[in-house]
C-alpha cells in the first residue's frame, strides 16, 4: 500500500498475470489489505477529450482501476477538519505501467478524464450498493475546486 498526499487516500499495484492470449489483471479481493465490503462493481467508459467531474459521496468509498487505457484522476479534499483539507492531486492509471488500485475515502472530490486517444474504462469497486441520496454533483469547472481540466 502506498500513502498518498490526501488523508485516507491510499494506491496499490496490482498484480497483471501473463497467459497466452492476454494477461489475468486482478483488481480486489477480500484478502487485499483495501478491501472493506462489497456493494457493487460497475464500469465508466470515458471517451477522449471528455471529463467527467466531480462527484462525492458522504458515505461510499471508491476502488478505482483502470483496465483498459489510461485516465488522468484527480481528487479533492475539502473535507472541514482534515489535515489535508484544500489539498489537490492527480494520479494516472492504467496499462501498461500503472495498474494499481486508488481507494477515495468518502466526502473526498473526484473527477476523471481520458488519457490519449482511445476510450478509457475505469472499474470502481464500491464498499455499499450506488445510493443517489448520498452524492453530490458540481461542475468540472467550479470555482470551489481549484483544477483546471
Amino acid at each position: 500500500m502506498n500513502a498518498t498526499t490526501i488523508d485516507g487516500v491510499v494506491t496499490l499495484d496490482l498484480r497483471v498475470i501473463p497467459t497466452e492470449g492476454g494477461p489475468v489483471l486482478h483488481m480486489l479481493r477480500p484478502d487485499s489489505p483495501l478491501f472493506m465490503s462489497f456493494g457493487e462493481l460497475y464500469f465508466s467508459e470515458v471517451e477522449p477529450g471528455a471529463v467527467k467531474a466531480w462527484k462525492r459521496h458522504t458515505r461510499q468509498t471508491q476502488h478505482f482501476a483502470v483496465p483498459v487505457g489510461r485516465m488522468k484522476v484527480v481528487i479533492h479534499d475539502s473535507r472541514p477538519g482534515s489535515p489535508t483539507c484544500g489539498v489537490t492531486e492527480e494520479f494516472l492509471l492504467g496499462r501498461p505501467d500503472n495498474y494499481r488500485l486508488l481507494r477515495i475515502p468518502p466526502l473526498v472530490w473526484y473527477g476523471f478524464t481520458a488519457v490519449g486517444e482511445t476510450p478509457a474504462l475505469i472499474c470502481n469497486c464500491a464498499d455499499i450498493p450506488h445510493d443517489p441520496t448520498e452524492s453530490e454533483r458540481a461542475p468540472k469547472d467550479t470555482a470551489e475546486i481549484p483544477y483546471h481540466w
